[in-house]
C-alpha cells in the first residue's frame, strides 16, 4: 500500500473502472486497457491534462471542491466513494488510533447477544475480527477456518466458497467495507499486516482490494449455506457501538414464516442440544 499517494491511487483505479460508453464517449481506436484515458477524464471534469496527471501521480494533492464534484461525476462515484475521496483528498490529523483501543466487548452487549435464542450475532471491531458471538452465531459458523476474522474466513477458506452462496458478490462487498474503514489511516499496523498477508495469500483479495471500491452499507441480504440445515437467506444489519470506537453489533434475520426462518429455528434447536 502507497500510502503517499492514496488519492492518485484511487483516481487511476476508478478511472480504469470507468468506461467510455459510460460518459457518453464514443471508442476510439485500441485501448490497453478498458477504462478512460486520462485526457479523457481531464476533459469531462474541465481540467487540464497536466493538472490530472500531476492529481494521479499525487504531485497535485489540494484539488478544489469544484474540481472534486467534476471527477465525481466523470468516474460516477456513488455517495461513499465520493465521501471517501474528500477523505483522501482533505485527510483529518489523527487524534487517536481505534485499533489500538482494547477489543473488549462490554458485559452488557455479550448478555443481550446471548438472550438471542434464534438470532446469530456477532461484534466485530473495524478490521472485521470476530470479538465476541453468541451461540446461534456459533452454530451458523460452525466448522470453518479462520472464523477469527471474516475477511480471512472469506478469502484464505476454500470451504467459504461453498458456505457463502454468493461468494464474489459477499467478497467484494467486504473489501469496499474494509476500505471504507480504512479511509487514509493507510499506516494502521493492523490494517497492514491484515492487507499484507491476504494480498500474500489470496489473489482474489489482490484483484479486489485494487479496484478501491468502497462501501459503508449497514444493511444486505446474504446467501449462506449451512452443512446441517441447508440454504438460507438472512437480513444483516450491523449497529455501531457508540462508547466503543471501531465495533460493530451485527446481527443476522431470517423473513418470518419463510423457509429460511425455519432453518434458524432447525439450527437453533440443534445448537440447543449440543450446548454444553
Amino acid at each position: 500500500m502507497d500510502s503517499d499517494n492514496l488519492l492518485g491511487e484511487f483516481l487511476r483505479a476508478r478511472r480504469e473502472l470507468t468506461t467510455p460508453e459510460q460518459v457518453g464517449l464514443l471508442p476510439a481506436g485500441s485501448r490497453r486497457t478498458p477504462g478512460l484515458r486520462r485526457e479523457e477524464v481531464a476533459m469531462l471534469a474541465g481540467v487540464s491534462t497536466d493538472y490530472y496527471i500531476r492529481l494521479e501521480q499525487g504531485r497535485e494533492r489540494h484539488p478544489s471542491e469544484r474540481v472534486l464534484g467534476a471527477l465525481m461525476q466523470v468516474l460516477n462515484l456513488g455517495a461513499d466513494a465520493a465521501a471517501h475521496m474528500h477523505k483522501l483528498a482533505h485527510p483529518w490529523p489523527r487524534q487517536f488510533n481505534i485499533a489500538d483501543q482494547p477489543n473488549r466487548v462490554k458485559p452488557a452487549v455479550v448478555r443481550l447477544m446471548r438472550s438471542w435464542p434464534c438470532t446469530p450475532a456477532i461484534v466485530t471491531n473495524r478490521w472485521m475480527d470476530v470479538l465476541a458471538s453468541n451461540q446461534m452465531a456459533d452454530a451458523l459458523y460452525d466448522g470453518l477456518e479462520h472464523r477469527d476474522n471474516l475477511l480471512r474466513l472469506i478469502f484464505l477458506n476454500p470451504a467459504s466458497r461453498l458456505f457463502y452462496r454468493d461468494w464474489e458478490e459477499c467478497a467484494r462487498r467486504k473489501v469496499a467495507q474494509l476500505r471504507a474503514v480504512a479511509g487514509a489511516d493507510l499506516d494502521d499496523p493492523h490494517l497492514t499486516d491484515l492487507v499484507g498477508e491476504l494480498s500474500l495469500k489470496s489473489a482474489d483479495f489482490r484483484r479486489m482490494w485494487a479496484r478501491h471500491d468502497v462501501s459503508s452499507s449497514n444493511i444486505a441480504t446474504k446467501n449462506f449455506r449451512h452443512h446441517d440445515v441447508g440454504d438460507l437467506t438472512l437480513t444483516y444489519e450491523a449497529f455501531n457501538i457508540n462508547d466503543s470506537p471501531g465495533q460493530r453489533l451485527i446481527v443476522f434475520q431470517a423473513e418470518p414464516g419463510s423457509p429460511s426462518a425455519h432453518a434458524l429455528d432447525l439450527l437453533g434447536s440443534l445448537a440447543a442440544l449440543t450446548s454444553p
